[in-house]
């Protein structure tokens, strides 16, 4: 199993001075997502939480309306990749024909690999009414996934995407992240209400998340919580938010027009420019409290 980074050799040269020294660096490789045997979709991903990132992309493609829908039957190692088999019921399949993706999906964009300009925006799914928050809360949330990225630790080439649940949002339940191995990472945050999922693509990372949530036991509420990612809200961020029911989105770099019309309709509350003590609420300020 991957644990996504490798060790590679490299010239350090700093302060004038040279040493050979080993550096850790994040994987990348095509993964492709096949669904009845059809390949759809191949994206460039960090070869971890791979069962994730499978139930994840299906839910938040609309592929799939639910878990119960989705079951991978196969994880293919290859010379050039990996491919994820899936079977899905035939209605589904039917569906995807139709907005098929034929090329490949680079890290950084998630639509690249779309084959028609008509399947690239897709109508938005409406989320519920989702938790009111404070602006500490969401400042709380972001400096803990800040603080949870053992992948980027090490790497620095790394985008994370986090949920932060409502119930756990008060700052005497929180922990010192930095008192704990990195073996213990996931678990402690998961029991302080907080999942986090790393990849080199942002769009993954919110994939994996959202894979996660689904497959956790009991399974995390998307509407009793908020979307905390370490990018900007992207159209596919907010679109893959709304088809996972989440209502709340914490970007820590900049919208784009787009999302925000996005969010706007499916009356998700988008907030960017999360950090240093600041943000921009660009929509459903009424869940801000």
């Amino acid at each position: 199993m991957s644990t996504g980074l490798r060790a590679r050799e490299a010239l350090h040269i700093a302060d004038g001075t040279h040493a050979v020294r080993e550096e850790w660096v994040i994987e990348e490789m095509p993964v492709a997502l096949l669904y009845n045997g059809l390949s759809f979709a191949v994206m460039m991903a960090t070869p971890a939480d791979l069962e994730d990132f499978a139930l994840g992309f299906a839910v938040c493609e609309g592929i799939v309306a639910s878990a119960d829908e989705f079951s991978l039957v196969d994880v293919v190692h290859g010379e050039y990749g990996i491919a994820l088999h899936a079977a899905i019921p035939q209605s589904r399949f039917d569906a995807i024909e139709h907005r098929q993706r034929t090329l490949e999906g680079r890290s950084g964009c998630g639509l690249c690999g779309v084959s028609s300009l008509q399947s690239a925006v897709q109508p938005v799914r409406a989320v519920g009414t989702g938790p009111r928050l404070s602006a500490a809360q969401i400042h709380a949330g972001l400096a803990r996934l800040s603080q949870l990225q053992p992948l980027n630790a090490r790497s620095g080439g790394v985008h994370a995407a986090g949920f932060v649940q409502e119930d756990r949002m008060s700052n005497d339940r929180m922990l010192d992240e930095s008192m704990l191995d990195e073996s213990m990472l996931d678990e402690s945050a998961r029991a302080k209400g907080m999942l986090v999922r790393e990849d080199v693509g942002r769009h993954n990372a919110l994939d994996k998340l959202v894979g996660a949530m689904l497959r956790a036991t009991p399974s995390v509420d998307p509407g009793a919580g908020f979307l905390a990612i370490t990018s900007r809200a992207s159209y596919e961020i907010v679109h893959k938010a709304a088809n996972a029911g989440i209502a709340v989105i914490a970007a820590m770099s900049a919208p784009t027009e787009l999302a925000i019309l996005q969010a706007e309709a499916a009356g998700i509350t988008l907030i960017a420019f999360a950090r240093d003590a600041r943000m921009n609420v660009y929509c459903g300020r009424e869940r801000l409290r």
